[in-house]
């Protein structure tokens, strides 16, 4: 039934700024209406998952957390590093992967995750 995942949606204090950084350090074209289109490759996969209120993988607080699948994920520190975008969480290799977190301007956690 399911064909993929549709979107991720969500309010914002500051429109103009979250777009100006999610451009800037992630590198997600935001287009006019305050959107991107990212499309799957082969190597691309969408985990969805389900946590309980108390779960402590990350703050009971956020609701939602973003994971954005990257293609090399020191690149990726040394991109953030030049942005002055520090590790909310330093690199952790698990058997599903590598994985950094950061925050976002309002305090968002984002994981970042190269398979």
């Amino acid at each position: 039934m399911i064909k993929g995942f549709g979107g991720i949606f969500w309010r914002t204090k500051n429109l103009d700024a979250i777009k100006k950084w999610y451009s800037e350090v992630l590198k997600l074209e935001i287009d006019k209406w305050n959107g991107t289109i990212i499309k799957s490759d082969s190597e691309n996969e969408t985990v969805f998952s389900f946590f309980t209120e108390d779960d402590p993988y990350f703050p009971t607080e956020q609701q939602v957390m973003l994971n954005f699948q990257v293609y090399d994920l020191n690149e990726t520190i040394q991109h953030l590093e030049q942005m002055g975008v520090p590790l909310a969480k330093e690199k952790e290799s698990s058997d599903f992967g590598q994985f950094i977190w950061i925050k976002d301007p309002e305090g968002r956690l984002i994981e970042l995750w190269e398979k």
